[in-house]
């Protein structure tokens, strides 16, 4: 090459140069041609069958040959001395190097008996042994009479590469081994991997399956989900399951009918005498000859009669005889009640009895009117609410609203709708979280006179107020009905000095917006109760007091 190295197999770090092996120098270095062939001997007749090869002397080229390094005084692999860490191996003796330039491999036949033009990449092939590329010239023939000597042919395993590979570390005199041709132990351990390989897929499809089915299926025998033991059923008194627990006894339900109507709603019981309370709405339908029918939380029935009804308060009793084991439901105290307490709502929403919903109470004194589907404003009830986001449908009007001790503090009588109140199919509509219910202290003074009289008794202060006015507060009328003056004589609010077209715009330091909002708070007392009102007279505002009168109910 024009470089001057050479092109032959390059030597590992343990196969140093000794004295005897022949080099050319570098300027006799040229690119590798094929090594000639030995020439043949002439052999006497007498041996003329047997084939020969003389071994001549070498020439006084091969004699100044150089070696194809340079010295290295230093002694360092890998033309040095080899390492203290391991032996120098055995190595051969290269080939002389030719005149006609550096030595090529030994071409070895093949089995078709061709030789390969260069080596095969299966490894390292050691050179043959030196041998003699002339003759001296007497021995010589002429160059047209020249034969090759023939080589002692070897023969070739099929299917196997023509150059041999040399092994370093194997002990000398052993046969070299064909390029790729593994060992014994090589071949044994393939095949025991190839085994674990197969193996292992096998197990591994097998077990796929078995985990597979055992999944799809729920094992080799019936599935069992694991579950909790069932506990004793004891809950916190104050939980909303304590509390329906010790409520839902007392609850009942109430299916009306009569004239025509019929209803569902619901009630509780005040009494061990058999007394229910429940909304007027409720029981209306049954009129003065109509049915009313209680079915208790435990699924007995019974017959109940009615004792008396008021419209402005929105409230009934009825009794039930012959019931024995009734559970009066404790009454609470509406005016302890804070926004924001927890409430449980009772009923039959929809006819679906022993339903419990929970919320708190979201506001207190909330003026509602109710009613009113008569026209003559005889049905109207003014009710001074508490509103409660505990969800409240159709039929669960009359039932309780407790507290956290079971007590009653409300009695669950009217909602807020989000559209008219009737779908394409003539129902109800249901609730949007605004539920409203009468303060147990109004319905426990209205109860107590059904149950006495039969009738309830309403607070007034005797002046007619005027409906239409759009302003700021009550005003009162200019004429009563049908003429009559709009402040009643000798009536409270005469005596006070009420007169007509005041402006009442609070009671009690509250303010009131409408004719409805003083009704309300005024209906929240009872007869007897002194008020303090503030009103505007000629824009100029008074405060007066004055007692609550007393007037039948209808």
């Amino acid at each position: 090459m024009d470089d001057g190295k050479p092109t032959g197999p390059k030597a590992k770090w343990w196969s140093r140069p000794s004295a005897a092996r022949a080099t050319h120098s570098e300027a006799q270095i040229q690119e590798p041609v094929p090594a000639p062939e030995p020439a043949l001997v002439p052999v006497p007749e007498e041996v003329a069958d047997t084939e020969v090869t003389a071994e001549l002397p070498p020439t006084p080229a091969q004699a100044r040959a150089k070696p194809q390094h340079q010295p290295d005084e230093y002694s360092t692999p890998p033309y040095g001395e080899p390492g203290p860490w391991a032996p120098a191996p055995h190595v051969q003796h290269p080939v002389p190097t030719p005149a006609q330039g550096t030595p090529v491999p030994p071409q070895y036949p093949a089995s078709n008996g061709t030789a390969p033009a260069g080596g095969s990449g299966g490894g390292y092939a050691p050179p043959p042994e030196p041998q003699p590329h002339a003759q001296p010239h007497d021995q010589l023939q002429p160059h047209a009479q020249q034969h090759p000597q023939p080589q002692p042919q070897v023969p070739a395993q099929p299917g196997t590469s023509l150059w041999l590979q040399y092994d370093p570390w194997s002990t000398p005199g052993q046969p070299l081994t064909h390029p790729g041709e593994p060992a014994k132990k090589q071949r044994r351990r393939g095949s025991l991997l190839v085994g674990a390989v197969l193996l292992a897929l096998v197990a591994g499809g097998i077990g796929g399956g078995i985990g597979a089915y055992i999944e799809r299926n729920g094992g080799i025998t019936d599935l069992e989900l694991p579950q909790a033991p069932k506990d004793n059923g004891n809950r916190a008194p104050d939980s909303v399951a304590g509390i329906a627990a010790s409520a839902l006894p007392s609850v009942v339900t109430l299916h009306v009918s009569g004239s025509g109507e019929q209803g569902t709603g619901t009630g509780f019981v005040l009494d061990q005498q058999g007394h229910i309370l429940t909304n007027n709405h409720v029981v209306d339908p049954a009129g003065s000859s109509g049915d009313i029918s209680v079915t208790f939380s435990g699924g007995e029935t019974a017959k109940a009669t009615l004792v008396g009804k008021d419209s402005g308060y929105d409230l009934a009793v009825v009794k039930v005889s012959g019931v024995s084991n009734l559970k009066p439901l404790p009454l609470g105290n509406s005016d302890s009640v804070q926004v924001g307490d927890p409430v449980v709502a009772i009923g039959a929403p929809f006819d679906l009895q022993n339903t419990v919903t929970s919320g708190i109470i979201s506001a207190k004194e909330r003026p509602i009117t109710a009613g009113g589907e008569k026209g003559d404003g005889s049905d109207v009830s003014y009710v001074d609410a508490l509103q409660t986001d505990a969800p409240i449908n159709p039929g669960n009007s009359g039932g309780p609203l407790v507290d956290t001790k079971a007590h009653v503090i409300g009695i669950n009588s009217a909602i807020r709708a989000a559209d008219t109140g009737s779908g394409p199919e003539g129902g109800q509509a249901g609730s949007i979280g605004l539920g409203f219910a009468i303060p147990i202290n109004q319905g426990k003074r209205v109860a107590e006179e059904l149950i006495n009289t039969g009738k309830a008794t309403h607070p007034v202060i005797g002046v007619s107020l005027d409906m239409k006015y759009t302003g700021d507060g009550a005003r009162v009328g200019d004429k009563g009905k049908d003429g009559t003056p709009s402040v009643s004589p000798k009536g409270p609010g005469a005596k006070a000095g009420i007169k007509p077209g005041d402006i009442i715009t609070k009671v009690d330091g509250q303010r009131v917006h409408s004719g409805e909002e003083l009704i309300v708070k005024i209906r929240s007392h009872r007869p007897g109760d002194r008020l303090k009102l503030t009103l505007v007279r000629g824009g100029r505002e008074r405060t007066m007091t004055l007692t609550l009168g007393s007037a039948s109910g209808t």
